[in-house]
């Protein structure tokens, strides 16, 4: 006797949106880490206050993009089954989480870091300062906002290492659901 209820059907792979989202986030991060990483090496004037306003824009636009995943994922983006065993599938769901979390400290710390250093934004305007009375904070926020950066990047290089374990290694669809569909998706 067959069952009147059928099983949902699983997708294949993620959504349109999830997998930009996704890979926005990625280049943003990358581009994030690479241009803090090397706002020192600028000489200090024009060029340094210019780099580190991409910096500021680019990371304001991370929090925006994070905060769509968030209500994407949240709302309609796809859920797929994670592959693997359940220890597997409770280190993916943390590593997520964490990352998400680590992204969205990031971003906040790296604000309250240029509000309260008053950073100028490509020399048209300064951001208005709340370090008056406490002239240590910013740069108590800049260094857990350069550590919390580098630990993304360590989460994110276990993600990376993952996704290509499963591709690799247990040789199943994991990294390919998340690819666009012109890269083998």
């Amino acid at each position: 006797m067959s069952s009147t209820r059928e099983a949902p059907a699983v997708a294949a792979r993620y959504d349109a949106t999830t997998i930009v989202l996704h890979w926005t986030t990625a280049v943003l991060v990358a581009a994030l880490w690479i241009i803090g990483q090397t706002i020192n090496y600028w000489p200090r004037g024009p060029l340094r206050v210019d780099y580190r306003s991409v910096h500021i824009l680019l990371g304001t636009l991370l929090g925006c993009v994070i905060v769509a995943r968030l209500g994407w994922r949240a709302s309609r983006g796809a859920r797929l089954p994670i592959e693997g065993a359940v220890l597997l599938a409770f280190l993916a769901r943390a590593v997520h989480w964490a990352l998400y979390g680590l992204v969205g400290v990031t971003v906040v710390l790296g604000l309250l870091t240029a509000f309260g250093q008053g950073d100028s934004l490509f020399g048209l305007f300064n951001l208005p300062s709340y370090a008056a009375p406490h002239a240590s904070l910013p740069h108590t926020f800049r260094d857990w906002h350069s550590l919390c950066a580098d630990a993304i990047l360590v989460v994110a290089g276990l993600h990376a290492a993952a996704a290509l374990g499963h591709h690799f290694v247990l040789r199943d669809p994991t990294l390919r659901r998340m690819l666009p569909r012109r890269f083998g998706g």
